[in-house]
């Protein structure tokens, strides 16, 4: 592994370093490491003048032809500008999705005429974009969906729900994934379009979340017409689509955010147990061991992927590792971290507990990392089957038509 800089790397993390300097403010503590924020009407318009000042200075689309409105570089600069963007406060949790997953999808897929008219939008804040993928009834099984789209002339007609959806309430367009032929496997009658989030038929309804905010949706679909031009690949690709979306979703979805091991190390410094600082006590210090090697090994993977990046390779199934481990130990050192505050756990004002209730919040949200861009059984086997090169899981249901699959009644 290389871990320097390239002349053109240092000279690229110096202008955005710049830019951070000047468009936003350093992080200050470990009680500012970042949070979930409020998908509030103010901090939407804060993200998209970011967003919009960010695209001006050539960072919206590092990665991404200057023709729409990228600068064309190697992968490895928009990992350096994630670098540096990590020592500041900025606003964010708009335009991950649309921009890490929807957009690029449009733009293998979709025609000329689409990429020209919706990905400029997108890549300056104007628009925003959601990934309507997940069922009630699928689970983790995306190739499971029952929501159906059924031809009738130039358009289609779209029945069904789906479900987890971040962001559908303030979303402007979204790419969907649904089942146009139930006679062949289920992995073959699946087709996606794109649509848009305000077409007659569409509710979105928010679902109320334990930590007190509400950014996932449940989004019905009643006779909602697409026309056959937002189709992005052929009819019954769905599945191979969706596989582009996916690829990006694990670079999208990467590390868990704080609380990481030095702010469970400070506050173990900080607070007493008995008497004394809890670090002084002997599993206190065996846990902070486990988490310390954790991290070292997740920073020194990451840097695998990195000079992957930096050589213009493409990072391999290995990427997965990070995910797995990092969300379950963010939820064990924000655990640990409430049982060392003692009753000062259960407060959520962050005026009137140590990290600016850092630990209650994250063990709140922990447990959705844990799920989303992939749950860890399915990690699991991603890194069996492609890292490791064990046998795949056995499918019963892999040749059969998906209308032949027993289910449960609805």
């Amino acid at each position: 592994m290389d871990f320097n800089d390239s002349p053109e790397e240092a000279a690229f993390r110096a202008e955005a370093r710049a830019f951070f300097e000047k468009n936003a403010t350093r992080k200050s503590g470990h009680a500012a490491a970042q949070r979930s924020r409020a998908d509030d009407a103010a901090n939407l318009a804060a993200a998209k003048d970011f967003q919009r000042r960010k695209a001006e200075a050539g960072f919206a689309a590092i990665t991404w032809p200057k023709a729409f409105g990228g600068r064309g570089l190697p992968p490895i600069m928009q990992v350096i500008f994630n670098q540096e963007q990590a020592s500041f406060e900025v606003p964010r949790g708009f335009f991950e999705i649309g921009l890490g997953m929807c957009i690029p999808t449009l733009m293998k897929h979709g025609t000329p005429e689409h990429a020209k008219r919706y990905v400029p939008p997108a890549v300056r804040g104007d628009e925003i974009w959601c990934q309507l993928f997940s069922e009630p009834v699928g689970g983790s099984d995306l190739a499971g969906l029952i929501t159906r789209a059924v031809r009738d002339g130039d358009d289609w007609v779209i029945n069904g729900q789906k479900i987890w959806t971040s962001g559908a309430h303030y979303c402007d367009f979204g790419i969907i994934v649904v089942r146009t032929d139930p006679n062949v496997a289920k992995h073959e009658g699946l087709t996606m379009f794109f649509l848009d989030m305000k077409s007659p038929g569409i509710e979105v309804r928010r679902i109320k979340q334990v930590s007190g905010t509400s950014n996932f949706n449940e989004v019905f679909f009643t006779d909602v017409r697409v026309p056959d031009s937002q189709r992005l690949g052929a009819v019954g690709e769905g599945w191979k689509v969706s596989l582009t979306t996916l690829m990006n979703e694990r670079l999208a979805v990467g590390e868990a955010p704080a609380p990481d091991f030095d702010d469970i190390f400070h506050l173990a410094r900080e607070v007493t147990v008995e008497g004394k600082p809890a670090i002084a006590d002997r599993a206190m210090r065996e846990k902070l061991a486990d988490w310390y090697v954790e991290t070292q090994g997740l920073k020194l993977t990451k840097f695998r992927t990195m000079t992957a990046l930096s050589r213009s390779q493409t990072p391999g199934p290995e990427a997965s590792i990070t995910k797995l481990v990092s969300a379950t130990k963010l939820q064990e050192i924000a655990s640990t971290g409430m049982d060392l505050l003692g009753e000062g756990g259960s407060l959520m004002e962050e005026s009137e507990v140590p990290a600016a209730a850092l630990f209650q919040q994250a063990l709140l949200y922990s447990p959705g990392l844990r799920i989303a861009g992939g749950t860890d059984e399915i990690l699991r086997n991603i890194i069996a089957e492609r890292v490791l090169g064990l046998p795949a899981d056995m499918r019963a249901d892999k040749e059969l038509p998906f209308n032949k699959i027993p289910r449960g009644k609805r």
